[in-house]
C-alpha cells in the first residue's frame, strides 16, 4: 500500500471514528497570522485541492494582510477542510502542519502556489509534493513520516467537522468575520466585510 493509499485509509477510519467536535471555537493544531489582540477575526476554511483556495491565496489574501493583516486590524486564523480528492487534500495539509509554526504558513503557500504541478495528471502528486517542499527544507522521509501520523490527520478531520457543525460550512473557500459566516471573497468585499467588523467592534 502506497504512502497517499494509507492517507486514504486513515481518513476513512478518523470520519468512522471521530468524537463529537468540540463546542470550544479553538484547537491545538491552529495556526494564525496577525496580533492576537487584533479588533477583528477571520477564519478561513479552505482545502489543500481547491483550485478556488488557490486563487484566494495568490490573489486575494496578499492584499488583505497588507491592508488589514500586518497594520495589526485583523487576525486570520487558517483551518482545513479537505475536499476530493480527500487523500491527497489531508496529505499536503499535514505537510504544512509537520513543517512548524515558524514555517507553516510559507509550506502552505508553496503548495497554494503550485498547486497545477502536483495535481497534474502527468505526475505522481506524492513526489511532486515532496519536492515542491524540498524548498523549505523538508526531506522526503520527513514526508513520509508526517503523512503517517494517524493523530494529526484525526484532528484535521475533527476541526473540519467542527466548522460544519457551528458554521456550516459546506465548500471552499469559505471565511467566517468575527464568528459570522461571510460571502466576501473579492478584496472589495473583504475591505467592505472587515471595515462594518471593525466598526462594531469600536475599532478605527
Amino acid at each position: 500500500m502506497t504512502v497517499l493509499a494509507r492517507v486514504f485509509a486513515l481518513f476513512a477510519l478518523c470520519v468512522a471514528g471521530a468524537a463529537q467536535a468540540a463546542d470550544a471555537d479553538s484547537f491545538p493544531i491552529d495556526h494564525a497570522m496577525g496580533k492576537a489582540d487584533a479588533k477583528v477575526t477571520i477564519i478561513e476554511y479552505a482545502s489543500t485541492t481547491c483550485p478556488h483556495c488557490a486563487t484566494f491565496h495568490n490573489t486575494v489574501l496578499p492584499e488583505i494582510k497588507k491592508t488589514w493583516i500586518e497594520t495589526g486590524k485583523a487576525r486570520l486564523i487558517f483551518r482545513d477542510f479537505p475536499t476530493q480528492p480527500v487523500g491527497l487534500s489531508v496529505a499536503a495539509s499535514m505537510i504544512a502542519h509537520c513543517a512548524g509554526p515558524d514555517r507553516y504558513f510559507g509550506v502552505l503557500g508553496l503548495i497554494f502556489q503550485h498547486q497545477d504541478k502536483w495535481l497534474s495528471e502527468r505526475v505522481n502528486p506524492g513526489e511532486e509534493l515532496k519536492k515542491i517542499v524540498r524548498i523549505a527544507g523538508i526531506t522526503a522521509k520527513q514526508v513520509d513520516a508526517c503523512i503517517a501520523r494517524q493523530d494529526l490527520a484525526k484532528q484535521i478531520q475533527e476541526r473540519a467537522r467542527a466548522g460544519h457543525e457551528r458554521y456550516g460550512i459546506k465548500a471552499t473557500p469559505s471565511v467566517v468575520i468575527d464568528g459570522k459566516l461571510s460571502e466576501a471573497q473579492t478584496v472589495e468585499q473583504f475591505n467592505q466585510a472587515l471595515t462594518e467588523a471593525t466598526a462594531k467592534a469600536g475599532g478605527k
